[in-house]
């Protein structure tokens, strides 16, 4: 059977068909506008890295050079993506070198679809900048403004110094002592008087060149603090206390006390220099103050006996000393309150004209009522335990508060005074007969070196003290010293007599030399 060929009209409509799908896709392209590849520049339609670009649009591809701040260095960054439609996609191309002020350059089409994605624009040699030359900017910035600063920091650092120096000097212009010329000073006397009104020794640099020129002679007693010398200076006798090198400490602090502004007085051992000099194998700590050939009152009153007169000149010596210790002195160049914390027979001396004056001030405490501030300074060492308090010894006293360490003195100093008393020859007749022998306190009662407990057992569990003699009832020197040196080891410290009380006291005892009472 022959093929029947195909009819005329069924031509037409294969024909009509291909050319309507023709259409449709025209239609379609027209809408949709052109495919392009999108990279670091996709737009919130983006789909599976491509783009519609606007009809009449372009695809576009770029490259940029970028400054990282981290490695210091340029990045090259390449994007791909779609442009605006028109007019406008054709001067975005044209402008976007201008636009902006980074290196960059653009590639733009609109042949096919994703035609940009092999697109690869490059930049000139006279686009790619240097390392160098951004770096220069930021460093250029950074020298100038740098060192600008640090000069600006520097100058205001001077400047505040400059002025505090000047205060300094200003300072001690105004509270400069009279020059002392040690070559036109025969005497150490002639030396203290000009130095300075204020009572606190002579300048440092003429301390250290006394302290030089001193030749030891001979040891005249050694104690838990050093030993002391007999030396000369131009001829003079002088005392030389040389420090053990574990007592630092307490040389530090008896140099500070003894140059405390208004301390100098007739009772209290008088300060002359204090210096710090190496030997090569060892270093030696010196105090040097008045020798006084009749040695402490421990010394002296076991070879002593006295009258009335030499009794209460040696009690009201001490009274008057340690008046002048607790009591503080205000005003522009004041005396601050100090507590000894040692007093004892051993720390007394007697001077030429049976007066005494307190010495060794290791121990002592500083109070300024202004600020209401206690200066123990740096020893951490404590008293005599045979002439410890009993608050010391029960550790109830009131470290914080200056009265409660005036009055431990206070006790200490009533042992002190039935010491003195003790070696004073009462009368019976027209001769002095009864004397009693030297003696420690609680020497009858605890062992010659006490331990901390032996003194605690006697002194606060048995509230035992020193035995008041008969015969101190005879006449009305001896009742008054036994009254005041009961009252001044009260075991109740707000109950004591205080310095300037027993000073009083014992003004009113004050009898002419060699005068007997009955």
């Amino acid at each position: 059977m022959a093929a029947m060929a195909p009819s005329p009209g069924r031509e037409v409509d294969r024909y009509g068909v291909v050319l309507l799908v023709l259409c449709l896709l025209a239609l379609c392209q027209e809408a949709w506008g052109l495919v392009c590849y999108c990279e670091l520049s996709c737009p919130d339609q983006s789909f599976n890295g491509t783009c519609v670009a606007k009809p009449d649009s372009f695809c576009f591809s770029s490259i940029i050079k970028e400054y990282d701040i981290e490695t210091k260095e340029w990045r090259e960054l390449r994007t791909f993506g779609c442009l605006g439609s028109g007019e406008l996609g054709y001067m975005q191309c044209q402008a976007y070198l201008v636009k902006h002020q980074l290196p960059k350059n653009i590639s733009c089409c609109n042949d096919y679809d994703r035609c940009n994605e092999m697109l690869r624009p490059s930049l000139s040699p006279e686009q790619i900048p240097t390392v160098h030359s951004s770096r220069s900017f930021l460093e250029s910035i950074l020298l100038v403004t740098l060192p600008l600063a640090f000069v600006l920091v520097l100058a205001l650092i001077m400047t505040v110094w400059f002025r505090y120096r000047q205060k300094e000097a200003d300072a001690r212009a105004y509270n400069k002592p009279k020059p002392v010329n040690i070559g036109n000073s025969e005497t150490l006397p002639d030396l203290l008087e000009v130095s300075s009104g204020s009572g606190s020794g002579l300048p440092l640099l003429v301390q250290r060149t006394i302290a030089k020129q001193i030749n030891l002679v001979h040891s005249v007693g050694k104690g838990r603090y050093g030993e002391v010398w007999l030396g000369r200076w131009r001829g003079e006798k002088v005392a030389v206390k040389i420090f053990f090198t574990t007592d630092e400490a307490s040389w530090f602090r008896e140099t500070e006390i003894y140059q405390t502004v208004l301390l100098r007085h007739e009772n209290i051992l008088c300060y002359i220099a204090a210096d710090i000099k190496g030997t090569g194998s060892m270093t030696q700590m010196l105090l040097i103050t008045d020798y006084h050939p009749l040695g402490s009152l421990y010394d002296y009153l076991q070879k002593t006996t006295l009258n009335y007169y030499s009794m209460v000149r040696l009690s009201l010596s001490i009274a008057c000393g340690l008046c002048h210790l607790h009591t503080e002195i205000f005003g522009t160049k004041g005396k601050p309150a100090i507590a000894h914390r040692d007093i004892k027979s051993k720390n007394i001396l007697v001077k030429r004209n049976g007066e005494c004056c307190i010495a060794d001030f290791g121990l002592a405490v500083k109070y300024v009522s202004e600020n209401n501030e206690l200066d123990f300074g740096t020893n951490p060492k404590v008293g005599t335990r045979r002439y410890m308090a009993p608050e010391v010894l029960n550790d109830t006293l009131n470290m914080s508060c200056f009265e409660s360490l005036k009055m431990a003195d206070m006790y200490s100093f009533g042992l002190v005074l039935w010491e003195i008393a003790r070696r004073c020859a009462s009368e019976s007749g027209s001769k002095y007969l009864l004397v009693d022998e030297y003696q420690l306190p609680y020497g009858d009662l605890v062992p010659p070196d006490p331990s901390f407990d032996d003194m605690h057992e006697v002194v606060c569990k048995r509230g035992l003290r020193p035995d008041i003699p008969l015969r101190w009832s005879c006449n009305e020197v001896f009742k008054t010293m036994s009254k005041v040196t009961q009252e001044c080891w009260h075991a109740i410290p707000a109950a004591r007599l205080t310095a300037l009380r027993v000073k009083k006291t014992l003004y009113r005892l004050h009898v002419p030399d060699g005068t007997k009472i009955v």
